[in-house]
């Protein structure tokens, strides 16, 4: 009863515009740009959802970002603590108490287990509500798609994809779609809210396909609060087995 009263916690959602003129990518990309995010630490509440072919579960979930360093997600099941993920630009991190197993490596697992090629920097932009990828460096077609603007590109067998809104350029959706691999990640935002003049997701639904099936994973955000001290204890219990993912 407590996480489905939080998960629908109201939110007041920023008004939207629809994309009306064909306008060049370039400047898309820089309107998207001019919604800046300045902060040293942000501070997320958070009722999630995971789904895969086997499995369904609601949880609460703490999110803790110190910007450019490091992201401390701990997943909660009345209010027991039930996994913990720390993730670095070097390494990821996390143990679950389930099955008592934790794992220690690189960005490889994580990539696999969503579908398309992470980082650091691409896993903190898609929790802000950003493009995982620097859209300056790029060269995309631009285009309108069910009244958003629409910024597409193909490298090799690789197809990138990201959507915006026409009234302050938030990103909507991102789409990256590997066709030799047949895998796909989809990030949808359905709505953004105004946070300490900042814009931010109020909510994202992830979608990754591969041949093994679907994974599901739906974020709301509830409470966020910015620059705060604060502190990201991870430890993983003695008796705990190490696992390696291939």
């Amino acid at each position: 009863m407590v996480l489905l009263l939080v998960s629908c916690k109201a939110k007041a959602v920023l008004n939207e515009g629809k994309a009306s003129d064909v306008l060049a990518s370039e400047k898309i990309i820089q309107k998207q740009y001019d919604n800046k995010i300045d902060f040293s630490s942000l501070y997320i509440r958070a009722a999630a959802k995971y789904k895969d072919e086997k499995q369904s579960q609601n949880v609460s979930a703490e999110i803790k970002i110190k910007k450019d360093e490091k992201i401390l997600v701990s997943i909660r099941f009345l209010g027991i603590t039930m996994a913990k993920a720390l993730i670095t630009p070097n390494e990821v991190k996390y143990y679950e108490k389930i099955n008592g197993t934790y794992f220690e490596g690189d960005y490889a697992a994580l990539s696999k287990w969503l579908g398309t090629d992470l980082d650091f920097q691409k896993v903190q932009n898609m929790l802000l509500g950003k493009p995982m990828d620097d859209l300056t460096k790029g060269k995309y077609v631009s285009s309108i798609v069910d009244k958003f603007y629409k910024l597409n590109t193909v490298e090799n067998t690789t197809e990138k994809s990201f959507l915006f809104e026409g009234e302050h350029y938030l990103l909507k959706k991102q789409e990256i779609i590997q066709q030799d691999q047949e895998r796909a990640l989809e990030v949808n935002y359905p709505n953004f809210q105004e946070v300490s003049a900042a814009y931010l997701p109020a909510s994202l639904l992830i979608n990754a396909f591969q041949k093994s099936g679907k994974t599901e994973i739906s974020i709301d955000y509830n409470n966020i609060t910015f620059n705060e001290e604060l502190s990201f204890p991870y430890s993983v219990p003695d008796d705990y087995e190490r696992i390696y993912i291939k």
